[in-house]
């Protein structure tokens, strides 16, 4: 006997319950996100993939063959394109149909960094029209000769085959040294402590609420990037051409609650919380995208029309849901203490994007740097609401700024959560189950199925 559940209950440190954002973005926010992310001003993302780790030794890039970056061979690479004329930009530029041409490239976990000479053209016509525009902070390395334009549609985040000590390590030293935690305090299922992690719980309860926020933020980013590796698994060699799906008993591993000893739930529940932040965080930024002269850049007046009214859509939806975590409750006390604390959780969250240089993979380290600039926007405009409040209407300040990057890495990273979530407790389900997460996939639904 089968019994359809729901992961359900009100959040912790804020007042909205699972039910209600199931509904939310289910039926407002996901089929407008499904439909702005692709276009061309969100689908391009310029990275650095080649910078050192800077806290330990980097010598454990992924051995996996598929991990690296892997270009598209000049011998596909169209005619018309190689031959292009640099100098000319063109609305033609932001078609980019021949990138097509390199998806027969990409296989298990490649880096397709091809683009187009017409793409590249409009690249730099759109940093051309960043540069004209204060910005609020940079960007480290959007300059460097090592940073790359990524095409996301042509590198979905995706399980590579990367694990083992390299990936464990990061994830650990975000945990350990970055989340406020002493050393005495364990945590549940670390294999290297000394005990079962029995007294975490009650130590972060009695933590202050920027530092529950905190762990709780960065507990639903790992969760959200295992659920893609569980959701975009590969499932079968095939001949010649990989076969990618939902992978039942890799979900179970990780999130299962006999697996995980109940933690499973609760890392669940720390995706909402993440997702219940950034959804703060895109009404709270509307105002700046409202004003008239911000534009979606991409050089076709067309194209960037279409995307700024899928944006602005988006943001009347956010803006109507009635259960906003409530921001206004963090840094509120005595104003110098409130000040160290805010300084200390933006080095703390700083710290860890510099984390991310030290991911072997370079696809996971793509998508983990992402979300990872994603969240840290999400941050940035939440502890900028006044800057937002006095933005002039027509004309750019030097207050409040978003660059490119940074609009892009914030959508896309919101727009992960297009995945559903699900646990099954069955081994004899994997059949019948598989089947319903394909059908399911396409809407969303965060359900969970035991026996």
């Amino acid at each position: 006997m089968w019994e359809l559940l729901e992961l359900t209950g009100v959040l912790d440190d804020c007042f909205c319950d699972i039910e209600s954002i199931d509904v939310f973005n289910n039926f407002k926010i996901f089929p407008l996100m499904q439909k702005l992310i692709d276009r061309d001003f969100f689908r391009y993302y310029r990275v650095n993939l080649k910078r050192p780790c800077p806290f330990w030794p980097d010598d454990s890039h992924c051995a996996i063959k598929d991990c690296q970056v892997e270009p598209c061979p000049e011998s596909k690479i169209p005619v018309g394109i190689k031959s292009g004329n640099y100098n000319k930009y063109s609305q033609a530029a932001n078609t980019i149909r021949d990138i097509k041409e390199c998806e027969q490239a990409h296989e298990l976990g490649a880096i397709n960094s091809t683009l187009s000479n017409q793409s590249k053209e409009a690249f730099e016509d759109w940093a051309h029209h960043d540069d004209a525009q204060d910005h609020f902070c940079g960007l480290d390395d959007e300059t460097s000769p090592d940073a790359e334009y990524v095409d996301l549609r042509l590198n979905p985040e995706r399980y590579t085959g990367y694990k083992g000590p390299s990936a464990w390590r990061v994830w650990n030293s975000i945990y350990e040294e970055n989340c406020f935690k002493p050393r005495s305090v364990y945590r549940p299922l670390n294999p290297l402590a000394p005990s079962r992690g029995e007294g975490f719980y009650k130590w972060l309860e009695g933590l202050c609420l920027e530092k529950r926020v905190f762990y709780r933020l960065i507990s639903g980013l790992h969760s959200s990037i295992n659920i893609h590796l569980c959701a975009e698994n590969l499932l079968d060699e095939g001949w010649g051409k990989p076969i990618w799906g939902p992978n039942v008993h890799e979900f179970r591993r990780r999130f299962g609650s006999a697996e995980t000893k109940g933690e499973g739930t609760r890392w669940l529940k720390n995706l909402y919380f993440l997702y219940l932040i950034e959804l703060r965080a895109l009404s709270k930024v509307a105002p700046y995208f409202e004003r008239a002269f911000i534009n979606l850049y991409t050089g076709n007046s067309q194209e960037d029309s279409i995307t700024k009214e899928l944006l602005l859509l988006i943001f009347n939806e956010t803006k109507a849901f009635p259960m906003h975590f409530d921001e206004s409750s963090m840094f509120a006390g005595h104003k110098m203490e409130a000040k160290r604390l805010k300084e200390e959780f933006r080095l703390h969250f700083k710290n860890i994007s510099r984390i991310m240089d030290c991911v072997g993979c370079s696809k996971c380290r793509l998508w983990g740097t992402l979300q990872t600039q994603g969240l840290g926007t999400a941050l940035k405009i939440l502890f900028s609401e006044k800057e937002i409040k006095n933005l002039p209407e027509n004309s750019p300040s030097k207050g409040f700024q978003l660059t490119r990057q940074e609009i892009v890495a914030l959508l896309n990273a919101f727009g992960r959560f297009k995945s559903f979530i699900v646990i099954c407790t069955a081994e004899q389900a994997v059949t019948l189950y598989s089947e319903i997460l394909t059908l399911l996939f396409l809407h969303s639904p965060n359900i969970i199925l035991r026996e």
